[in-house]
C-alpha cells in the first residue's frame, strides 16, 4: 500500500477549541499524537494545518511538542484551496497522503475530495478523525469511501508503515500500540 518514502502525513485542524468540544477529546489527543509520532519516528513528511486559530485556537500542545512540524495557517475548509498549502503538498511529490483530523464532515472531507479529485491515493486514519456529531462523522467517512479513500485505522498504518518485526525501528513503534 504504502511506505516512508511516498507517503505524507496531512494533520487538519486538531486545534484547542475544536478539541474540546468533542466527546472523546481524550481519544481523539491520544491517537492523534501516536500517529504524529510515527511520523517523527520513521521522518514521514508530515504538515499540520490551523483552520482560523486567531478564533479557534492553535494545534494542541501535545502535538506540536512531538517535533517541530510545519503548520500552516487556513480558512478555506479544504487545505488545498489554500494556495501555499497546495503548493506545499505538490513539491513534496509524493503519491500517497495519510490524513486525519478535525471535523471529519468540513475539513477533513473537503480535503479528501479535492487530493483524490487531484489524482493523490488517499488514505484516512479514521480513529484520529472527529466531528461534533457522530451522524456528520460517519457520513462523511461513507462519502470519502465511496469516493476512493481507503479508511484506515492506527494499527493498520503503523503496521504497514513497517511491514516487517525487522524493520530497524519496529519496537519504537510497536510501543506507540501498548
Amino acid at each position: 500500500m504504502f511506505c516512508e518514502k511516498d507517503s505524507l502525513i496531512l494533520c487538519i485542524d486538531i486545534q484547542e477549541k475544536l478539541v474540546r468540544m468533542l466527546n472523546n477529546p481524550d481519544e481523539i489527543t491520544s491517537n492523534c499524537k501516536k500517529i504524529m509520532k510515527l511520523a517523527s519516528i520513521l521522518n514521514i513528511p508530515s504538515l499540520i494545518t490551523e483552520q482560523y486559530p486567531r478564533g479557534l485556537g492553535e494545534t494542541i500542545d501535545e502535538i506540536k511538542r512531538i517535533k517541530d512540524f510545519k503548520i500552516f495557517e487556513k480558512t478555506t475548509f479544504s487545505v488545498f484551496q489554500t494556495d501555499e498549502i497546495k503548493r506545499e503538498i505538490k513539491n513534496l511529490n509524493k503519491k500517497n497522503i495519510l490524513i486525519f483530523g478535525i471535523e471529519t464532515h468540513i475539513c477533513v472531507l473537503q480535503t479528501v475530495l479535492d487530493l483524490i479529485n487531484e489524482g493523490y491515493r488517499v488514505y484516512l486514519i479514521e480513529d484520529c478523525c472527529a466531528s461534533r456529531d457522530i451522524k456528520n462523522h460517519q457520513c462523511a467517512l461513507e462519502l470519502m469511501n465511496k469516493k476512493g479513500a481507503d479508511i484506515l485505522r492506527i494499527e493498520l498504518a503503523l503496521f504497514e508503515f513497517l511491514k516487517s518485526s525487522k524493520h530497524p525501528k519496529f519496537k519504537e513503534v510497536q510501543a506507540l500500540i501498548k
